[in-house]
C-alpha cells in the first residue's frame, strides 16, 4: 500500500489557521525575550551525535533520532532538546567570560512517541542564561518563564520549585554509606512520586526514609519548614540546597505577588542534566507542565568551558488554542474586464493595497466563480463610483 499521503506516527502539521496562530506566537513569545535583553540564535536542526549528547540523561538519548552523515560518516543526531546547543554556542561559537543570555526557537525531534507527548515534533522556544551561579539568575530566568506562558494567554498558571541538588546529596550519602540501589530506576519512581516503589528499592535507613518522604514534602512557601524538619540529619549539602530553594521562593514571589507558587521537593524536572533549582509551569486544563527548566552548572564542560547556566524551554504546539484563530479575510469579488473600464480596475488595486498596508487580508477573486472564504466578513464592492468594504452578510447558498 502507497503510503505517500500518511505521516509517521506521532509527526503531525499544521494546517490553517493553526499554523500562522504559531508563528504569531513565536514571534510574540521572541519578541519577549529580546526586550529581556536575550540574543536570538538559531541553532542547526543536526549535529555531530556527541555534540548534542552533552550533559543529557539516558532518556534524552533515546529520544535523540539517529542517522549517518554520507559525507563524514560519522553519526549524526536529529535534535530532541535545543539546551546543549545553547552550551555549545556559549562556550565554543559566541565565547565571553561576561554573563550571557541566549534564546532560541525550532522543531526538535523525537524518535520514539510517549503517552505524555501530543506531538513528536514540537516546536520548543526557549531561553538560557550563562555566567551567573547566583539565585537571582534563576529568579530572573522564572520570571521570563511566566512571563513567556501568560503572553500566550495562559491565565492563572502555577509555578512548581524544587530542587535537584535534595535527591542528588541523598542519594550520594546513601551510596557513600554503602548502600547499593538502582539509581535510574529511584529517579523513576520519585519522579512518579511512588513512595511504595521508594521503599522497595532501598535498605531500611534514615536516609531511605528521607527519600521515601520526599514526595510528601511539597505545599505552598512555608512547607520548606517542614521540609527541614523531615530532612533534619542529612548533611550540609541538603541544607544548602534547602536554603536556595526558600530564597528563590521567596524572591519569586517578591517579584510578583499574583504568581501562584507550590514548593516540590521531589519535583525533578528535565531531562537529568540539571543540578539546582528546577521550575516548571502547570494549569489545570493542560495535563502535563506547560514549561519547565532549571540550573545545570558545569554541563559546558565537555565543550571546554564548565560554566553556571540556567534556562528553561517550552512546546509553543502545546499552547496553541482549540480550533485556531483564523483571521477574517475581506473578499473583492472578480470584476469583469470591460472597455473604459481600467480606472475602476485601477482604483480597486489601490484600495486593496491600502487595505493591506493596514494590516488587512484582501483576497481578489481570480473568476466569477471563486467562492468566498468561511472567514470573510466584509466585501470590497463599488458604491457611487468608489470602492467600499462593506459587511457580508452569510446566506445559505454562500455559506
Amino acid at each position: 500500500m502507497k503510503t505517500y499521503w500518511r505521516l509517521p506516527r506521532g509527526v503531525d502539521e499544521l494546517l490553517p489557521p493553526d499554523a500562522w496562530e504559531l508563528e504569531v506566537l513565536r514571534r510574540k513569545v521572541l519578541d519577549l525575550f529580546v526586550s529581556w535583553g536575550y540574543d536570538y540564535v538559531e541553532p542547526p536542526v543536526i549535529e555531530y551525535l556527541d555534540a548534542l549528547r552533552v550533559g543529557s540523561g539516558e532518556d534524552l538519548d533515546l529520544q535523540t533520532l539517529k542517522v549517518v552523515d554520507q559525507v563524514s560518516g560519522k553519526q549524526l543526531g536529529v535534535r530532541a532538546d535545543m539546551t546543549s546547543q545553547a552550551v555549545r554556542i556559549d562556550a565554543h561559537s559566541r565565547v565571553t567570560d561576561d554573563i550571557q543570555r541566549l534564546c532560541y526557537a525550532g522543531n526538535v525531534v523525537f524518535a520514539n512517541p510517549q503517552l505524555t507527548q501530543s506531538s513528536r515534533v514540537p516546536f520548543k522556544v526557549g531561553a538560557e542564561l550563562f555566567g551567573s551561579p547566583s539565585i537571582a539568575a534563576d529568579a530572573e530566568v522564572i520570571g521570563l518563564m511566566m512571563a513567556a506562558v501568560q503572553s500566550a494567554g495562559i491565565e492563572n498558571p502555577v509555578l512548581l520549585i524544587g530542587h535537584m541538588g535534595i535527591y542528588r546529596s541523598l542519594v550520594a550519602d546513601l551510596i557513600a554509606a554503602g548502600d547499593t540501589i538502582d539509581e535510574s530506576e529511584l529517579f523513576a519512581c520519585i519522579q512518579r512520586k511512588s513512595q511504595a516503589d521508594i521503599a522497595a528499592l532501598m535498605p531500611d535507613s534514615a536516609l531511605a526514609h528521607m527519600l521515601v518522604d520526599l514526595p510528601l514534602l511539597m505545599g505552598d512557601v512555608e512547607s520548606i519548614r517542614h521540609a527541614r524538619d523531615r530532612l533534619e540529619g542529612a548533611g550540609d549539602s541538603v541544607v544548602a540546597a534547602l536554603n536556595e530553594l526558600e530564597q528563590l521562593a521567596r524572591l519569586v514571589c517578591v517579584n510578583d505577588a499574583q504568581m501562584s507558587v507550590r514548593i516540590d521537593v521531589s519535583e525533578l524536572s528535565g531531562y537529568g542534566y540539571h543540578n539546582g533549582p528546577v521550575f516548571a509551569v502547570y494549569h489545570p486544563e493542560h495535563g502535563r507542565a506547560l514549561t519547565q527548566g532549571g540550573r545545570y552548572d558545569g554541563v559546558g564542560e565537555a565543550f571546554g568551558r564548565a560554566r553556571a547556566a540556567t534556562g528553561f524551554d517550552m512546546d509553543l504546539k502545546s499552547l496553541l488554542s482549540k480550533g485556531g484563530q483564523n483571521q477574517d479575510i475581506i473578499f473583492a469579488p472578480f470584476v469583469a474586464t470591460e472597455p473604459g473600464g481600467a480606472d475602476e480596475r485601477a482604483a480597486r488595486l489601490a484600495k486593496v493595497a491600502c487595505l493591506r498596508t493596514e494590516g488587512e487580508r484582501v483576497r481578489v477573486a481570480l473568476t466569477e466563480r471563486e467562492a468566498i472564504p468561511e472567514n470573510c466578513r466584509r466585501l470590497l464592492v463599488i458604491v457611487d463610483g468608489a470602492w467600499q468594504v462593506i459587511d457580508h452578510v452569510k446566506t445559505h447558498s454562500n455559506k
